[in-house]
C-alpha cells in the first residue's frame, strides 16, 4: 500500500519520519542511521526522491515529486536528547514492522505515540542510584575498597541532586556538571583533609567515570568515518564541552583545596590495577551493569551489557600483559566489544548500541582525567596538559575501536546489502 497519490498523506508520512528522526537522534544513533532510517519510512509509504538532513540539533526532510506538483520541506528540532534504549528499542521495531508490512499512516501514528508516552522501564530513584554505583564500580574497578565507594556513590548522588535542581532553575547543563564534578572531588578532599586512611582520590576518579559522555562520544566517531563531518565536528563539540566542565568541577575544588593547605599529591592518584583479579572484574561488570540501567535497557538485555563490560576489561588487561601501549590496546578491546556486541544485536533484533554503549564503561579515562587536571593544579601545566591530551586520545581509540568491530562485521556479511554512502571510494579526491 503506497500513499504517493495524495499530498496529504505524503505530508503525514514525512511527519512520521521526522518523528521517528528525533526519537533515534535524540538517543544518540548515528546521523547515517537516523537519516536511513527516515528514509526507508517514506519510501515504504510511497514518497520518493527524498532527502535527509540531520544535524545535531535539527532534521530536514525534502521531498521533490517527479510528477510536477509542489516540492515539499519539513523540518523536527531536537530540544533534547535523553537517552532511554527502551524507546528506542519500540522505535526500531516500529521502524522494522513499517518497512515490512507497511500498516496504513493512522495505526503507525498510533503506535509511536504510545511509544513516546510509555513511562520509563525504572523509576527515577533508580535511574539516580544507577549512576552513584557506576561511580561505586569504578571506584573498586580501581582499587579503592568499601568506604572508597560508599564515598563515591555519595557524592554522586550528592552531585546529581544538585544539578537536577539547577536544571529546575535553568542553569545551564555547563555549570550543573561542573558544580557535579566540584562535589566529587570535595568529597576526596574531606577525606584526605580528614586523614581518613583511604585512596580518596579514587572518589573523584569514580565520580567522573560516571560523568563522561560515552554514548556521544561513539556517535562522534561513528559519524567522522561515514563522512557526516558537520554532524561529528558538532558532537565532538559537545564532548569537548561536557569535559571541560568536568575539569573545571575537579580544578576549582582542588585549586581551593591546595591553597587551603589540603596535602594533595599527583603522587597519591591511584590507577587501575592490570588485573584480573575479583574486585576488578566486579568492578567492569558493575560499572556496565549500572551504566546500562542508567540508559534505561529493559532487564531482558542487562546481562548483555554488563558481559560486555567484562569482556572489555579482560581484553585490555590481556592486551597490556603481551606489552601493547594502553592506546592500542584500549581500541584493540573495543573493538572486540564493537564486533561481538553488534552480532549479538542483530541476533536478538536490538539496536547495537544497546549493548555496545554499557560495555565501555570500565576504559573511560577518569583516572588520567584527574590526573591532568590535579597536575595542572599544582602547577605542573606541561605534564598536566599531556595527561588530559591522552585522555582525549583513549575516548577516541574507545570510540574507533566500537566502530571497527561493526565494520569488521559488516565486510564479511553475506546478505544483501543496501548500498551506502560512507563506502564509495573517492580515493581522497
Amino acid at each position: 500500500m503506497t500513499y504517493a497519490a495524495s499530498d496529504a498523506e505524503g505530508h503525514r508520512a514525512m511527519a512520521l519520519a521526522l518523528r521517528v528522526g528525533e526519537l533515534l537522534l535524540g538517543s544518540g544513533e548515528a546521523t547515517e542511521t537516523v537519516g536511513g532510517t527516515m528514509r526507508r519510512i517514506t519510501q515504504a509509504y510511497g514518497v520518493g526522491h527524498v532527502e535527509a538532513d540531520v544535524n545535531l540539533s535539527a532534521i530536514t526532510l525534502s521531498h521533490v515529486p517527479q510528477d510536477g506538483r509542489a516540492p515539499a520541506t519539513a523540518e523536527r528540532r531536537v530540544r533534547r536528547r535523553q537517552p532511554d534504549y527502551d524507546r528506542l528499542i519500540a522505535v526500531h521495531a516500529l521502524v522494522e514492522q513499517i518497512t515490512a508490512a507497511v500498516p496504513p499512516l493512522s495505526e503507525a501514528e498510533e503506535r509511536l505515540r504510545e511509544i513516546t508516552r510509555r513511562v520509563g522501564v525504572y523509576p527515577n530513584w533508580a535511574v539516580v542510584a544507577s549512576l552513584a554505583l557506576i561511580a561505586a564500580s569504578a571506584a573498586v574497578l580501581i582499587g579503592g575498597g568499601p568506604t572508597v565507594a560508599a564515598a563515591a556513590f555519595v557524592a554522586t548522588v550528592l552531585g546529581d541532586r544538585t544539578g537536577a535542581w539547577l536544571e529546575r532553575r535553568g542553569v545551564a547543563e555547563f555549570f550543573q556538571l561542573a558544580v557535579a564534578s566540584g562535589i566529587g572531588s570535595l568529597v576526596a578532599v574531606l577525606l584526605i583533609w580528614r586523614e581518613v586512611p583511604v585512596q580518596a582520590s579514587a572518589v573523584v576518579v569514580g565520580a567522573v567515570i560516571a560523568l563522561l559522555p560515552g554514548r556521544p562520544l561513539v556517535a562522534c566517531v561513528q559519524d567522522g568515518i561515514a563522512g557526516e563531518y558537520v554532524t561529528a565536528t558538532g558532537r565532538l563539540t559537545e564532548i569537548i564541552f561536557i569535559v571541560a566542565a568536568v575539569i573545571s568541577g575537579i580544578g576549582t575544588t582542588i585549586t581551593v583545596a591546595v591553597r587551603m593547605g589540603v596535602p594533595i599529591s599527583v603522587d597519591n592518584v591511584p590507577t587501575a590495577p592490570l588485573s584480573m583479579a575479583a574486585p576488578q572484574l566486579l568492578g567492569a561488570l558493575g560499572v556496565s551493569l549500572t551504566f546500562a540501567v542508567a540508559l534505561l535497557v529493559p532487564p531482558r538485555y542487562l546481562l548483555g551489557g554488563a558481559f560486555g563490560g567484562g569482556l572489555i576489561w579482560v581484553g585490555y588487561v590481556y592486551l597490556s600483559w603481551q606489552g601493547l601501549p594502553s592506546l592500542m590496546a584500549t581500541t584493540l578491546a573495543a573493538a572486540a566489544v564493537g564486533l561481538l556486541g553488534t552480532a549479538y544485536a542483530r541476533w536478538v533484533k536490538v539496536p547495537a548500541m544497546v549493548f555496545v554503549i554499557p560495555s565501555i564503561g570500565p576504559l573511560l579515562p577518569g583516572t588520567l582525567l584527574y590526573r591532568g587536571m590535579l597536575e595542572m593544579s599544582v602547577g605542573e601545566l606541561s605534564t598536566g596538559a599531556l595527561h588530559l591530551v591522552g585522555a582525549l586520545s583513549i575516548a577516541l581509540g574507545i570510540g574507533a575501536g566500537v566502530i571497527l568491530g561493526a565494520e569488521i562485521l559488516r565486510a564479511f556479511e553475506t546478505r544483501t546489502l543496501r548500498i551506502r554512502p560512507a563506502s564509495r571510494r573517492t580515493r581522497g579526491y
